[in-house]
């Protein structure tokens, strides 16, 4: 009949698959969406599990041992532990430990548990006596300031400066007492040999007047490093060199930059 309107033969064996592509269209987005929003969730779990399991610093400096009283008998951290290291005014202070070689504290804590944030640690091949002329302390770089992530506020010197004095109690018990005093920041490489590889104190020396993004003063002392990641790149490392002093009794003058 004239006025009776027809379907289009090739539109109605096509509807049918469109239905299934906009089905499938759906269902798609669905999941992408879904798959989003597991993401950041999971993104979130894991930070929240890293920071609730990353060894507590108040609760660890129940145990910090004194010269006077030494360790406390019912502290649960191991026998591994070699000293304890506190750089005033910054969230640094932790039992420093020191294994068999420099895998073991990477994700094990102060009490010997698994832990994702490990360890504050003395390099395996240094002496525990901290009596070399050079030697390393490691420690991840954890969010919100924890472990080694305040080191990298040491990039500003104005910072350095202000926060270059700390302590190191050697030994479980504190025995000893030794000054720390910054000296030099620098930015480097893993594969650094002169840095990573257990160089003399002078090579150090040497190393920093060329390559440090500032310095205060030239040690005459043992030197101490303390160096975690740097988030930009996985092989970059922050390094915050110390020199040791016999403790005296008050911290020096904030220092001056060098050339």
């Amino acid at each position: 009949m004239m006025g009776t309107k027809q379907k289009h033969p090739i539109g109605g064996a096509w509807h049918p698959i469109w239905k299934k592509l906009n089905d499938l269209y759906d269902l798609v987005a669905v999941t992408a969406l879904l798959l989003v929003i597991f993401t950041a969730g999971y993104c979130l779990y894991d930070s929240l599990y890293i920071y609730t399991h990353t060894a507590d610093a108040a609760q660890l400096a129940l145990y910090k041992p004194s010269p006077q009283t030494g360790m406390t008998q019912d502290s649960p951290i191991t026998d591994q532990m070699v000293g304890w290291l506190t750089m005033d005014g910054t969230d640094i202070d932790y039992p420093v430990m020191q294994g068999e070689d420099n895998a073991e504290f990477l994700n094990k804590d102060p009490y010997g548990k698994f832990s994702l944030s490990g360890s504050i640690f003395l390099d395996s091949r240094n002496t525990p006596s901290f009596d070399d002329g050079y030697a390393i302390i490691y420690g991840h770089h954890m969010e919100y300031g924890k472990m080694f992530g305040a080191l990298d506020r040491y990039l500003d010197e104005d910072y350095a400066r202000r926060h270059a004095h700390g302590t190191l109690l050697i030994g479980r018990d504190g025995q000893e007492t030794r000054e720390l005093e910054v000296f030099a920041v620098a930015e480097a490489r893993a594969a650094e040999k002169v840095l990573f590889h257990m160089s003399t104190a002078d090579q150090v020396r040497r190393y920093m007047t060329d390559h440090a993004s500032f310095r205060f003063f030239e040690p005459d002392g043992n030197i101490l490093a303390l160096t975690t990641c740097v988030d930009t790149a996985a092989d970059a490392r922050i390094v915050v060199m110390c020199e040791i002093r016999e403790q005296t009794a008050s911290p020096s003058s904030p220092a001056t930059a060098i050339s």
